[in-house]
């Protein structure tokens, strides 16, 4: 179908605004839902937010994709960052530790002794003192202040607490309103309030606009995104506030599912959409990066161990490289988003003093289409999280792109994974952060690969993860809502409004 047939068709069947606070590229689950809802026929526009000062714009398959540039944060933030630098400035910190200057010292200054030197050296203690005691007080403050604004103004504190919400507002406020949209379909917990107030703009002016949350993670269980005491409690209240302006609730899981009902006393259990992969694991149209093993460097005989996904301490990667010595000829990769980050070069520097530094090998991430095919010369895909509340509850992506490579699973004893790969017999499962108990698991798969591999030739298993399968139930979810609310317009007038970027 050529693009301007799919933008009638789309328009016919109402225009989808999807709001997501990343770029976009690297969240699959966001790129394929408006790709497969813009060649289901809707009129979908998909708004990110930028990384870097410039717009940008592209299209998702048939959907239009607008990255928004986010301002400077508060005033009041950069005004603290100016506070804090100004009193680590080495002249602050040099006057808060030196004494009157005599004749004589001013003279030594100029060509100081190695004692003098020495005796210099205090300085970068005190700043680093005045650092931590100013870091302290801060702390204490936004402590406080949740209590305060948290008893005062209850889930409304959000705005005090956290002023980067309301400014996700002023940026994509304006825009999803001149989009006029039938339906929003924001993503995660941050897009929530943003989606909600656009909807009900619309409905004040006129026009009945429907709003799909969907959720993609337990905002309770999260290990919090920054140290900042203020963040979390922030993001709770704005979510509690708004969560009961969705006309419907999808979620990643069952089990997230029953959380969110409860949580936040939802009329309806939330609908399950997986991060299943397609079906057709095609490469896009571009260059497939060159096959996982080339890349490393290893041969077809050489058992090797694969982790995609996000890098982080409470993702487990470390037992992967500390079990290496006693895995003999075996190689483990780590294919992450970013390769060179403090946390993978720790790892890599842990491999060279266990003497295996050449056995492991970090690689960026391709295109979510490509995945599943550049998994696939991997003999074990490893999933060795630790356990945190939303590590219990959902079956993540990887676990179905390591599916559809026909891997043989190494997981942690965390609830949902682990209960699912002990049922089908597609892997191993393993005491999360047991060294020993990760050997066992990887080479009893390694001892007999084909044996776990066989649990996917089940009939309608691997159907059943697809993301073919998710679109459908997400069609149908927008289908319903819009069904008692058609598009005023027309398709040829619906076309024509469509804003170019």
């Amino acid at each position: 179908m050529r693009m301007d047939d799919v933008a009638a068709v789309g328009a016919a069947r109402g225009r989808v605004v999807m709001l997501v606070d990343n770029g976009v590229k690297g969240d699959s689950r966001v790129q394929k839902s408006a790709r497969s809802a813009a060649e289901a026929g809707w009129d979908v526009v998909l708004l990110g937010r930028a990384a870097a000062e410039t717009p940008a714009t592209w299209a998702e398959g048939g959907a239009q994709v607008r990255l928004l540039v986010m301002p400077e944060l508060h005033e009041r933030s950069k005004r603290a960052r100016g506070w804090l630098k100004e009193r680590l400035s080495p002249s602050k910190s040099s006057a808060a530790t030196s004494t009157p200057s005599t004749g004589a010292a001013a003279t030594s200054a100029a060509a100081p002794s190695a004692a003098q030197a020495a005796s210099a050296a205090p300085a970068g203690g005190a700043r680093a003192a005045v650092l931590r005691s100013a870091r302290s007080a801060k702390r204490g403050w936004d402590r406080l202040n949740v209590v305060v604004l948290s008893g005062v103004l209850g889930n409304r504190s959000w705005r005090r607490l956290d002023p980067e919400l309301s400014q996700f507002e002023h940026v994509y406020g304006p825009v999803i309103d001149s989009l006029r949209p039938d339906l929003i379909h924001a993503n995660d917990f941050r897009m929530l309030g943003v989606g909600a107030r656009a909807a009900a703009r619309a409905r004040a002016a006129g026009r009945p606009v429907k709003l799909v949350w969907d959720a993609h993670e337990f905002l309770p269980g999260i290990n919090p995104w920054t140290d900042n005491p203020r963040w979390h409690p922030a993001q709770l209240a704005h979510e509690r506030m708004y969560a009961s302006h969705a006309d419907a609730v999808v979620t990643v899981s069952e089990g997230l599912a029953e959380l969110l009902k409860h949580e936040h006393k939802l009329p309806l259990l939330p609908e399950v959409v997986l991060n299943a992969p397609e079906l057709d694991h095609a490469d896009p149209a571009g260059a497939a990066p060159k096959p996982l093993r080339e890349l490393c460097g290893i041969d077809a005989a050489a058992p090797v161990a694969v982790y995609s996904g996000a890098a982080a301490a409470q993702r487990g990667l470390g037992i992967m490289v500390e079990a290496l010595p006693q895995l003999a000829g075996s190689h483990t990769v780590f294919i992450v988003p970013r390769p060179e980050s403090r946390y993978m070069q720790g790892l890599k520097a842990r491999a060279a003093e266990l003497g295996v530094a050449e056995r492991v090998h970090v690689l960026p991430y391709v295109e979510h289409q490509q995945v599943v095919r550049f998994l696939s010369p991997a003999d074990v895909g490893v999933i060795p999280i630790h356990h945190y509340p939303n590590h219990e509850i959902a079956l993540i992506t990887k676990f179905f792109e390591y599916s559809h490579a026909r891997l043989p699973l190494v997981v942690s004893d965390v609830q949902m994974m682990a209960q699912t790969t002990r049922a089908t017999g597609q892997g191993e499962v393993f005491r999360a952060e047991d060294l020993a108990d990760y050997v066992r698991a990887v080479s009893a798969v390694l001892a007999d690969p084909e044996r776990y591999r066989a649990a996917y030739d089940k009939p309608g298993l691997l159907e059943n993860w697809s993301w073919e399968a998710q679109a459908r139930i997400l069609d149908g979810i927008y289908t319903r809502l819009l069904s008692d609310n058609p598009p005023a317009r027309n398709s040829t007038t619906r076309s024509a409004a469509r804003p170019s970027p």
